[in-house]
């Protein structure tokens, strides 16, 4: 699904963040990015959703070299990203919308897609049809998150990138969304990346676990977490032990 060769790419002309990096994820997976902060997670999420060109190597995704933000790539950003003066519903229809007037190009919405606005079934999924006229400011915190999931699902992804999703949210709404989250991965058979700077919450998305350093990493550094996403994982002795073992990696690098 992902396989990233040989990756270099720095801002500007700043020391590199990624320098010969090499790592791969295979369709189907849950992966959680872990690291200290300016280690480079959201540079790597951006890298994978085409909004970042490396300065060498390759990024590819399902065998084809990204250049450019893929119609099958969904992203999840940490403050939603939902328009203020729009409800809850058309927030979730704007990618649609977007499809729509571009038409199957191949570039903008698959090629075979067919234009639609069907969001009542993701609105009502997630727990939104009761607010779905109201506007961002006139709902909680975690239903802006469901309504930024409704949108991102509404286009069928097959890749979901998420950025700190759940950072902002109070302890029982992120564990709820965490939970619903690894239930649609289930359900849609998505490739799940996740980046968290908690490592408590990388231990519940990540069935793979890759800690990056400070800069520039070369090796990627990967924990399996096999557990993770199965029921009660978070009270089992094994999460127990994934979590010393992420925050003593952490502390040596």
């Amino acid at each position: 699904m992902i396989h990233l060769s040989s990756l270099t790419f720095s801002y500007g002309r700043g020391a590199p963040i990624f320098s010969g990096f090499s790592w791969s994820a295979a369709r189907g997976e849950a992966w959680a990015v872990l690291g200290p902060s300016g280690c480079g997670k959201s540079t790597l999420l951006n890298l994978l959703a085409g909004l970042l060109q490396p300065t060498g190597g390759k990024v590819l995704v399902e065998g084809q070299e990204l250049h450019r933000p893929r119609p099958h790539t969904g992203l999840i950003i940490q403050d939603y990203g939902l328009l203020p003066w729009a409800t809850v519903r058309q927030n979730a229809e704007l990618g649609l919308r977007v499809r729509n007037f571009y038409g199957p190009d191949g570039t903008h919405a698959p090629r075979d897609y067919k234009p639609s606005l069907q969001v009542d079934p993701w609105l009502k999924r997630l727990g939104l049809q009761d607010v779905a006229a109201k506007y961002p400011g006139q709902v909680s915190g975690g239903q802006r998150q469901r309504a930024a999931i409704a949108r991102t699902l509404a286009l069928e992804p097959d890749l979901l990138l998420m950025d700190e999703p759940f950072s902002s949210l109070d302890a029982p709404t992120r564990e709820s969304l965490q939970g619903l989250v690894l239930e649609l991965w289930a359900e849609q058979g998505l490739t799940l990346v996740t980046v968290t700077h908690a490592i408590e919450e990388a231990a519940v998305l990540g069935q793979r676990i890759l800690l990056l350093g400070r800069p520039p990493n070369r090796e990627p550094e990967v924990i399996d977490n096999p557990g993770a996403a199965q029921p009660g994982y978070r009270e089992s002795a094994e999460y127990a032990a994934v979590v010393r073992e992420l925050r003593e990696r952490l502390m040596r690098l």
